[in-house]
């Protein structure tokens, strides 16, 4: 075989970069601790003193809806912003003159407040240019009527406190026996969903978790002390960052997911593998040294696959991307510098006493001897005797799992898949029951007509093309308002409200029938121009940008994370099998969401109670994330086994003892991010329930059936062909690796302090604090 590898190309781990680092900060564990702490402090401060500035405005760029926003803009400055719906239910006749009294009464007060509260305008429904805001009296449809607020601004630039004093007046001037609720952009962000107390479940099982693991008091506390010094600071940081990029409003719950997760996962494979070095005979430098240098190499390079695949989130062309993307990514970061400075700092302070405040029964030693006596060893050696055959199995499920995804249909939700408690569903249900669910996704046309006599008739006839349309039994057009003109003439807007809800797919097919074959066709001849805009369009617009780059983002991200594992552990065979397996984790996870959100299959195990599209941004970063954090188990795993065969050369028994050695951390560490993130389903917000799923199942899938079941049955397919490495491709590729031999101790002269010394340190008295 002609690798450019040999068993015996190895290091001591104190001559390592990372070693160094690890003494350093053992040697000098107060002056770390001291900054970290200062650092917390102090930039956690900053963040707090700054407060946020969340913004979910999804730049509709050049788009068609983009063009009509712009327009409206343009020719229609009181017309631009955003608008909300106050909508009135009444048991009896909502038209009664008493109850048209307190309609207009609340539409009164709430028009008082003028544009020092960014209200522009209220159009009541009993008013002149109302009449389409009355149900039609039938049969439950008597009793709903809307009025509508026009803000004088888009809903971000809108503060927060200016809609909620909208709506405290509002609620205030509605008499008892009419009930209110509001809908629309500007309600959503100052009543948004609650996020629940997801991060406390999720830390509360990490100990539960934690604590099985090690068996031991201290040993669990320190990946989670570790954690959050650095989820502290990272959340600081996305804050901040809300100040000068468009970062959305679930930003810090997502990058917080993230970062509980990865940053415990981290800080447990460096106290693992501490505790085994001290349980082989190591003293505590001399264990942290070597922790450091061999599962902190492979923290370090899990950590920037991590940071790569958030980079492949800037592909998708997004603003509120990218300041999501930075925001992540500063976490990790944050996570990853805790995990490999503070962590080595505190258990300078730990030494010996790890084990202590140990639960009877549970206390895990960890030794190789030990570890070739366990399931797991036992485990990878059937595995190996029959590779075919664990590995079908487990590739059948894997498809089995992902074969809904070819079922998605990507879109933007809408208000109807809110909690059933907020006021914006409970507005929702109303119109859709008085006025049909399009109701409550009008499309708005923006007609840009020249001052010609063709022209100034043009928003005429796309008026009456649409109304003809709306007689058509098909046409999923309920209702289209009357033309609205601008002061100079050379613009107007017409509203068409479909019969189908904003999410669902005859609105998006009745969307492009407007554009490619209604308005072309009305507006021959005039010179003028029309673009269909409002949310929904904005969404279907939204849906097909960010569908055409999918291929971009995956193919990037799987590139770069290939260049990279093949730099770690110089091998052709090792990054293709982990890209191929993360993408079948990744495959199974979209399987899931699919079934449970689009299907609605099992939904209402996890208080999903409508169906609907999966919200088009969220595969994309799904897959972004998930492919990252799924190689951290790979990259941890290989390292291990990596480093068995540089021991003796033998693949087999390498990967026997690499699983075996590492079984029990990335099932603890798998177990944590799936209740972390399972967590997040709890919550009232769609997209964390859908991220949570999806997270939970791809590192469940990936930390089960292909890290304990595909990888040694392909390892051992594969043979020694899994270390091949080509020398001209050796030359090429730069070397981010070193091999650690973790059994060659310190040099004389620098260990062998006092016993009596504080954990019991093997350095020269003159450097302990």
């Amino acid at each position: 075989m002609n690798s450019t590898q040999t068993p015996h190309q190895r290091v001591a781990a104190h001559d390592t970069r990372l070693g160094k680092l690890a003494g350093w900060c053992y040697d000098h564990r107060w002056r770390v601790l001291i900054l970290w702490i200062l650092a917390v402090v102090v930039i956690s401060g900053i963040g707090s003193s700054m407060g946020n500035n969340w913004n979910d405005k999804f730049d509709a760029g050049n788009s068609d809806s983009g063009k009509a926003l712009h327009l409206l803009q343009d020719r229609f400055p009181s017309r631009a912003g955003d608008t909300a719906d106050m909508v009135f239910h009444s048991k009896g006749d909502i038209t009664s003159p008493a109850n048209q009294a307190a309609v207009n009464g609340v539409v009164a007060d709430v028009a008082a407040l003028g544009l020092r509260d960014h209200v522009e305008s209220v159009q009541s429904p009993f008013t002149k240019g109302g009449e389409g805001q009355v149900a039609n009296v039938a049969p439950g449809k008597g009793h709903v009527v809307y009025a509508r607020i026009q803000f004088d601004r888009e809903t971000n630039d809108i503060p927060t406190a200016a809609i909620k004093k909208v709506l405290s007046t509002a609620r205030h001037a509605t008499p008892s026996d009419l009930q209110i609720e509001f809908g629309g952009g500007p309600v959503y962000k100052a009543e948004p969903p609650s996020m629940g107390s997801a991060e406390l479940i999720g830390v509360v099982a990490a100990i539960f978790i934690l604590l099985i693991a090690f068996g031991s008091l201290i040993a669990m506390g320190l990946p989670l002390l570790t954690a959050f010094f650095g989820i502290g600071i990272g959340s600081a940081i996305v804050t901040m960052l809300s100040h000068s990029l468009t970062v959305p409003s679930f930003a810090l719950q997502m990058a917080m997911m993230i970062g509980i997760g990865v940053g415990i996962d981290y800080a447990l494979f460096i106290v693992t593998r501490y505790r085994s070095e001290l349980h082989d005979g190591s003293g505590p430098r001399d264990a942290v040294i070597t922790a450091l240098a061999t599962a902190g190499h492979a923290v370090l390079f899990a950590g920037c696959t991590v940071v790569i695949s958030l980079i492949g989130m800037l592909l998708l062309g997004q603003s509120f991307i990218y300041g999501l993307a930075f925001g992540c990514i500063g976490v990790v970061v944050m996570v990853m510098l805790s995990a490999m400075t503070l962590l080595p700092a505190i258990l300078g302070f730990v030494g010996r006493t790890i084990d202590r405040l140990h639960v009877p029964g549970l206390l895990h030693k960890g030794e190789q001897a030990t570890a070739r006596r366990t399931f797991w060893y036992r485990w990878s050696r059937v595995v190996q005797r029959k590779p075919w055959v664990t590995g079908s199995v487990a590739l059948v499920i894997l498809i089995a799992l992902a074969l809904p995804l070819f079922g998605m249909r990507m879109g933007q939700s809408d208000a109807g898949s809110n909690p059933a408690s907020s006021t914006t569903r409970k507005s929702y249900d109303l119109l859709a029951q008085g006025f049909g669910a399009g109701s409550n996704g009008p499309l708005f046309i923006a007609v840009d007509q020249p001052k010609t006599a063709a022209g100034s008739a043009a928003a005429g006839k796309l008026y009456d093309a649409f109304a003809a349309l709306s007689e058509q039994p098909d046409s999923n057009v309920a209702y289209v308002a009357k033309p609205r003109l601008n002061p100079s003439g050379d613009a107007a807007q017409i509203i068409v409200v479909p019969l189908a809800a904003p999410q669902d797919k005859a609105t998006d097919s009745l969307v492009h029938r407007l554009r490619d074959h209604v308005i072309p066709d009305a507006l021959r001849g005039t010179g003028a121009k029309a673009y269909v805009g409002g949310v929904t369009a904005g969404g279907i617009d939204g849906t097909a940008g960010l569908t055409k780059k999918l291929p971009w983002v995956i193919g990037g991200v799987v590139l770069l994370s290939f260049l990279l594992l093949m730099a770690v552990f110089r091998s052709v065979a090792v990054p293709i099998k982990a890209a191929v397996m993360n993408l079948l984790s990744i495959g199974a996870a979209y399987g899931v969401i699919v079934a449970v959100f689009q299907w609605g299959w099992g939904a209402s195990i996890i208080g999903v109670s409508r169906t609907g599209p999966i919200d088009s941004w969220i595969p994309l970063m799904l897959f972004t994330i998930l492919f990252g954090l799924s190689m951290d188990y790979e990259v941890f795993l290989l390292s291990r086994i990596r480093e068995e065969w540089l021991g003796h050369g033998d693949n087999g028994v390498a990967v026997a003892d690499g699983l075996a050695g590492t079984a029990r951390v990335i099932t603890a560490a798998a177990a944590i991010m799936v209740f972390v993130f399972g967590s997040f389903v709890l919550g009232d917000m769609r997209q964390l329930k859908l991220f949570g799923l999806g997270l939970a199942t791809a590192i469940l899938v990936d930390a089960t059936l292909v890290r304990m079941v595909l990888v040694p049955s392909t390892m051992e397919l594969i043979g020694d062909a899994n270390w091949w490495f080509p020398r001209w491709l050796d030359r090429l590729v730069p070397k981010l690796s070193v091999e650690v031999d973790a059994d060659a101790h310190l040099p004389s002269g620098t260990t062998s302090p006092a016993p009596g010394q504080p954990g019991g340190d093997e350095r020269d008295p003159a450097l302990v604090p």
